[in-house]
């Protein structure tokens, strides 16, 4: 009989916990999310999510806990270190830098820039412009994936909310992420542009990138996600396939006694 050999595990914490102020917000929780994989983060208001988010990306410290992202430790890493091994994350309410153009705020996401050292604006002229030029193509490119080429040019605060969620991920895949973690994707999106997006997601999946999403759209966890993990009261509660969470006495106790 042959052996089906597990997964490749991506990203793995074990035992993340923070408190604020004496109350225990992330207790011990735990997350496997493996290599090509659309994993879905679900749970009640109040629940932890986006703080244990914040603690695999490292913008808040853990009180206790790790994290391995393709096989390194990174809790001990900076942010800005942890995206550049490929691990970017999105915000419930997009963060975008509103004075500047589309085009800008997805150059400003370009890893690796060498005008930014100090010599290499001085030795390097040609090379910077080269790179300026490339990277340009490439913002130019994804934005045109997205649905938002034609207003390239245009000041990233005249989009709407839905258009900014694009151009948060768009500006993400400027550094080719191994991992994107989208918090809320589906929140304040119409219908339409809510479909599009569960589909780029798909083709990007396909591509090869790893998917960590939290969603309150049970439609959007059902339609995208291989596996879901529940947290409730700062701790897991269960994993598994959409269709065996969903059903799960102990989900729907958790959703309904949050009501």
């Amino acid at each position: 009989m042959g052996s089906h050999s597990s997964p490749t595990i991506l990203l793995q914490a074990q035992h993340l916990s923070k408190s604020f102020g004496g109350v225990r917000a992330v207790d011990d929780v735990a997350i496997a999310i493996p290599q090509g994989s659309i994993t879905g983060l679900i749970g009640p208001n109040g629940a932890g999510k986006t703080t244990f988010f914040n603690l695999l990306v490292k913008f808040l410290p853990p009180d206790r806990g790790s994290v391995v992202f393709d096989g390194r430790p990174v809790h001990g890493l900076p942010p800005h270190k942890i995206a550049q091994l490929g691990m970017m994350r999105t915000f419930q309410v997009p963060r975008v830098l509103s004075r500047l153009s589309v085009l800008e705020n997805m150059l400003l996401a370009a890893p690796g820039q060498h005008g930014e050292r100090f010599w290499a604006v001085w030795l390097g002229g040609r090379r910077i412009r080269q790179q300026e030029r490339e990277m340009g193509e490439k913002a130019l490119e994804l934005l045109e994936s997205v649905g938002l080429g034609h207003v390239a040019t245009e000041y990233a605060g005249a989009l709407s909310g839905g258009q900014r969620k694009l151009l948060e991920m768009a500006r993400g895949l400027m550094c080719d992420p191994k991992l994107m973690m989208l918090d809320e994707p589906a929140a304040g999106v119409n219908p339409a542009l809510l479909e599009q997006i569960c589909g780029y997601i798909e083709a990007w999946n396909r591509q090869g990138i790893t998917f960590l999403i939290i969603e309150h759209n049970m439609d959007v966890i059902m339609s995208l996600c291989d596996r879901v993990w529940v947290l409730a009261e700062g701790r897991n509660l269960i994993d598994g396939t959409p269709a065996e969470v969903q059903s799960h006495p102990r989900v729907i106790e958790a959703y309904l006694g949050s009501a």
